[in-house]
């Protein structure tokens, strides 16, 4: 059976211990969503999958009135998400809109050039603040030190490139007033 990215978010999430749809989501919203993002609409039909072939098992656990399934990885589920973790990765994707835009900014006056490269610094600036703010929490976790050294290299590149997005907008601005002044 082929598993999707998701499929394996999900094996991850619940290799730890076992969760809901929903928490594996809010987990999800709170970790690799900075990097590998999954929806509602993703989690469920896969966790469905993963049940069918004997991957997680889930239990009935609900809350008062609020029907809810707790998934746990069963052996295989757990061989399966060792065998991936031991490939090479295959998908070095980053979707960044901002960047895709100043691609296209040739047709734009510098000056509306430059707001794409501001926009895109204070996105990077404010998903620093919001990284650190998660560190505290994940410094607590000793017994695994990989979700805080992806952390830690989240904040690092977001340093980087809001840097990078100043750079660019301070050179961007320069040749326009250059060009001004000729």
């Amino acid at each position: 059976m082929e598993l999707s990215p998701t499929a394996y978010v999900i094996l991850g999430m619940v290799s730890r211990e076992p969760r809901s749809g929903y928490e594996i989501k809010a987990l999800v919203d709170d970790s690799t969503r900075f990097f590998w993002a999954a929806s509602y609409g993703q989690i469920y039909p896969e966790l469905k999958r993963l049940s069918e072939a004997g991957l997680v098992e889930g239990v009935d656990e609900p809350r008062g009135e609020r029907k809810r399934t707790v998934y746990a990885i069963t052996p295989d589920g757990e061989q399966a998400l060792k065998d991936w973790l031991r490939q090479p990765p295959t998908t070095y994707e980053m979707r960044e809109e901002g960047l895709l835009k100043l691609f296209f900014a040739g047709v734009l006056p510098p000056e509306e050039a430059a707001t794409i490269l501001a926009s895109m610094r204070e996105h990077r600036r404010e998903m620093v603040e919001r990284l650190q703010a998660i560190e505290p929490k994940a410094k607590d976790n000793d017994d695994d030190p990989f979700p805080l050294m992806v952390l830690r290299g989240g904040i690092e590149f977001n340093q980087w490139f809001a840097e990078w997005c100043e750079r660019m907008e301070s050179q961007l601005l320069a040749q326009t007033s250059q060009e001004g002044s000729n």
